[in-house]
């Protein structure tokens, strides 16, 4: 019993671990590593409040409060 009960604690706080979302840096490093590498040129990524954006959402952060904005030229 007393196994399931720190078992059960431990799932609540990695649960509210992964709800605080990516931090938008981190997240908008990852992507552009992953543009590069498939030789995509001339972008641009931006991060934007949730709601807001001026091009292709390719990715939100922050628990969904911003979003990170793809765009070419």
């Amino acid at each position: 019993m007393k196994k399931l009960i720190v078992a059960t604690g431990l799932m609540l706080l990695a649960g509210g671990a992964m709800a605080a979302g990516k931090p938008c840096e981190e997240l908008k490093a990852e992507i552009a590593a992953k543009l590069d590498a498939k030789g995509v040129q001339g972008y641009t990524l931006e991060i934007v409040d949730k709601g807001s954006p001026a091009g292709k959402v390719i990715g939100s952060c922050e628990a969904g409060t911003k979003e990170i904005v793809y765009r070419r030229g």
